[in-house]
């Protein structure tokens, strides 16, 4: 799939007045070849956070071309799909760079499928700006200096989630993630994390399903059998449908606690509709109650756009092509070596309009953040309550510990 933007597309699209969206300059006659950046994703392995992820990609392209490009040149995108397989992703990036000649690569959103591009732009010098993968390796044990990564990874998230966790009575726990990068990266910090602050928990059982493939009813009384007094949870999309259906189900979720990275999304909580669970700790996106100035006029420019309500993913997209258009200015070219110095260390808003955010220099991580909060039924349909705002630097370990796992300097 090839698709450029032209201003014809953003007519019909408001003027977004939040500060934090691409500043216009003036418009000049656009004479020079287009910008191109090269997105590969999962989209027809992961459409229900994907889908969005690329309507809120089109509306940031979109805004940022109708205000004239970047330095007098338009931003073209083109997207291709890696249905969730690292070896298509990377065939994908290959054409991209020697036959499309993209300035950039860009997306990901299975962690095996981001470490795999990764790889690639490292051996092709080739800068990745990678949107949503969330294994700690892409910036860290296999880090290199041409991948920049936005979202908080699952450290981060699993340290906000900890936080929550410790204040909790549980001393017996058990877990459940896919049985990959992610879940079990995210597994491990979980663990270690809530065990430094509480060294008397004990995790008594785990499961790892396969991704896409769980077989919810042995996983569920597998977990049961543990006789946890709360549960961490990983699994999203349909394994999480499955997943909270049997527990409630079979009642393990009875009188349990359970702490849940990426459930408080609107991707994945509200397809359970009324067996969504109430009283989960999880992380987020209470994008109907946001009402900062920038995150109103993001979420009213995307309504106008798709005639539908941002998920996560629409902010995610946004906000990396955000990063890339600030690297870009910048930088004042799209040169490899220029926008890795531009990246470095760059401050940039966010749809969320919660503050600035930026590219740390060290690891390359920005410090985008999530909200937690706790799951609850609102006519017929779950959200978030009692949330607030974790600012992703607050989440980080040291530049020290930062060395340490990093295979080389930057």
């Amino acid at each position: 799939m090839t698709q450029g933007f032209s201003r014809r597309g953003v007519l019909a699209t408001p003027v977004l007045a939040a500060p934090l969206f691409f500043a216009s300059g003036p418009t000049r006659a656009q004479t020079a070849a287009p910008i191109k950046i090269g997105e590969i994703n999962s989209y027809t392995a992961q459409p229900a956070f994907l889908a969005p992820y690329r309507n809120g990609w089109i509306l940031a392209n979109e805004i940022v071309n109708a205000a004239g490009g970047v330095n007098g040149r338009q931003i073209e995108t083109i997207f291709r799909d890696d249905a969730g397989r690292p070896e298509d992703a990377v065939r994908h990036a290959g054409e991209l760079v020697n036959n499309e000649r993209v300035d950039l690569l860009a997306g990901g959103f299975l962690s095996n499928v981001g470490l795999a591009i990764s790889d690639f732009a490292n051996q092709n010098r080739k800068l990745y700006v990678a949107s949503e993968p969330l294994t700690d390796a892409l910036v860290w044990s296999r880090g290199n200096r041409f991948t920049f990564r936005l979202r908080p990874s699952t450290y981060m998230q699993a340290a906000m989630l900890v936080e929550e966790a410790a204040k909790l009575p549980a001393k017996r726990w058990a877990t459940v993630a896919p049985n990959y990068e992610y879940g079990q990266s995210a597994v491990r910090w979980f663990k270690e994390l809530l065990t430094r602050v509480k060294p008397d928990v004990e995790f008594v059982g785990e499961q790892f399903p396969a991704l896409g493939r769980i077989d919810a009813g042995a996983t569920v009384q597998a977990l049961a059998g543990t006789r946890p007094d709360a549960i961490f949870n990983v699994t999203f999309g349909a394994d999480l449908t499955n997943f909270v259906r049997q527990g409630n189900t079979r009642g393990l979720f009875e009188r349990r606690s359970v702490v849940s990275m990426l459930t408080g999304e609107p991707e994945y909580l509200e397809p359970l509709g009324d067996e969504a669970p109430e009283g989960w700790i999880v992380t987020g996106y209470p994008w109907e109650q946001i009402d900062n100035p920038t995150h109103a006029a993001f979420r009213t420019a995307y309504r106008a756009r798709w005639n539908a309500d941002p998920k996560l993913g629409s902010v995610v997209a946004y906000d990396t092509v955000t990063s890339i258009i600030a690297g870009l200015r910048r930088a004042g070219s799209p040169d490899t070596e220029a926008m890795i110095g531009a990246l470095r260390g760059l401050t940039f808003g966010s749809a969320f309009g919660t503050g600035d955010i930026s590219y740390r220099a060290i690891d390359h991580q920005s410090t985008l953040g999530a909200f937690v909060g706790k799951t609850v039924l609102r006519n017929g349909r779950g959200t978030m309550t009692d949330w607030r705002y974790a600012p992703g630097g607050s989440y980080l370990p040291s530049d020290e510990v930062v060395r340490s796992m990093r295979p080389a300097p930057v």
